[in-house]
């Protein structure tokens, strides 16, 4: 991992470049849903946000950071 500006990293791995975000629980004040595991992540989880280093950022999703960490061992979904 390289670290960049605003406590963000890039990561390369078999899913290819991102650059993602550690967000505590306590500056987590929304729901969103997992692309991982397609579960909700409450308010007040510590998660991952994670989007391609190209393009306009639009592509940002947040994950449960088990999810993240474990997403190179899941079958790709069709």
């Amino acid at each position: 991992m390289l670290r960049i500006t605003g406590g963000q990293r890039r990561e390369n791995g078999p899913d290819g470049e991102w650059v993602t975000r550690r967000i505590p629980g306590a500056s987590a004040t929304k729901v969103y849903r997992c692309p991982g595991c397609v579960q909700e992540i409450p308010v007040g989880t510590a998660h991952v946000v994670a989007w391609r280093p190209y393009g306009d950022g639009g592509d940002r999703r947040h994950w449960h950071s088990s999810c993240w960490d474990r997403r190179a061992r899941r079958s790709p979904r069709h």
